[in-house]
């Protein structure tokens, strides 16, 4: 299924909302104390742990504090590990259920049919975003760059600011001569996966190495673990490059680059997010749903990304009803609303329906 058509209407609807929170946004990444009230919940009771990604923190957090506001018979626990690590934990039965921004594998998805008592698992894109190349140069503001040159930045056959490749994208900037410092993600990351897909399509000459979680042997850079460190190395390190998620960019206070997939320059903003998030195609079946992003396309920012919800289709465990309510109320309108407070981007309306027909057939 391709969603194109409507979730460029979508983009629509939601850009001038988008820009103007991410304007207003205070930088905490847990919401305002003016967030509005989640509708009315089938709530549950009990306990419930999800684990893995980071990028999905923020919004995680803000959804189970108004889940629980509204259900205070509901104690839910989110561990922000990394995908990876989230994804073996769930896998091994140790949560309830993993956040991951990569689908399951084939042979995960094999594991996770016996964690899920014969059944499958299910993967639930749930909040999507972007990814910026974020930057620390004293003195640059605003930088352009293209799918090469992040790649060979990346891989370290760029190492100064002043390389001409860079320098050629950035007229009238004054880049100094100083070394590059790069960063990565040192624990297996659905950040790293989504980054290094990016590059692996949009620079194929460049990088040639397969995407994954783990960043690849050979590359360039110093290791941090999650999101919060490659921030802090960021913010507290001159002359640095890394990857991380807009939501983090945004509360953290750190600079993106431009990106110009040959159309242009395109800054990173949620409207820009959402129109490449719009060639998204799905390419799973029935109700796992598995999107391909164009990463080659000049239309909006490029580097997007989705964070899924797996979990069992039925046989999980004993907290389903409470993960399944949860769930609901994350896919619904009033739980995506929330997400353009804090740094991401809503769901298109035609994914957003065919997740909550998924979440409302677990069992």
């Amino acid at each position: 299924m391709r969603y194109t058509r409507s979730m460029k209407v979508a983009t629509v609807a939601f850009a001038g909302a988008l820009v103007l929170s991410a304007c207003s946004e205070s930088g905490d990444g847990g919401g305002s104390e003016d967030a509005a009230s989640p509708a009315a919940i089938d709530c549950q009771t009990g306990t419930l742990s999800g684990e893995g990604s980071s990028f999905q923190k923020n919004a995680i957090t803000e959804w189970i504090k108004l889940y629980q506001q509204q259900c205070p018979g509901a104690t839910i626990n989110y561990n922000a590990t990394g995908s990876g690590a989230g994804v073996k934990q769930f896998l091994a039965g140790q949560v309830d259920w993993a956040g991951s921004d990569s689908a399951l594998k084939p042979e995960e998805a094999q594991t996770a049919t016996g964690r899920c008592n014969g059944n499958d698992a299910w993967n639930l894109p749930m909040v999507s975003g972007a990814i910026g190349v974020a930057f620390n140069v004293e003195g640059v503001d605003g930088l352009v760059l293209t799918p090469d040159v992040v790649a060979k930045i990346f891989l370290g056959q760029i190492t100064t600011w002043d390389d001409p490749a860079i320098t050629a994208l950035n007229e009238g900037v004054t880049l100094p001569g100083e070394k590059i410092t790069v960063f990565y993600r040192a624990d297996e990351s659905g950040t790293t996966d989504n980054f290094t897909k990016y590059l692996n399509a949009a620079a194929p000459t460049v990088w040639t190495a397969p995407p994954g979680k783990a960043w690849p042997a050979g590359a360039a850079g110093e290791g941090k673990p999650q999101n919060a460190g490659i921030l802090d190395a960021v913010k507290n390190n001159a002359n640095s490059i890394s990857y991380l998620d807009y939501s983090d960019v945004l509360a953290g206070g750190v600079t993106a680059a431009d990106i110009d997939n040959g159309g242009g320059p395109v800054e990173l903003t949620p409207e820009n997010a959402s129109t490449a998030i719009a060639q998204a195609t799905n390419t799973g079946e029935g109700n796992n749903i598995i999107l391909k992003f164009d990463y080659t396309t000049p239309e909006g920012y490029p580097i997007v990304a989705v964070a899924y919800e797996i979990a069992c289709s039925a046989g999980g465990p004993a907290a389903q009803p409470l993960l399944k309510s949860f769930l609901t109320y994350t896919a619904s309108p009033e739980g995506q609303s929330e997400l353009s407070r804090i740094g991401y981007v809503p769901l298109p309306e035609s994914v957003e329906s065919d997740v909550a027909a998924a979440v409302a057939a677990l069992q």
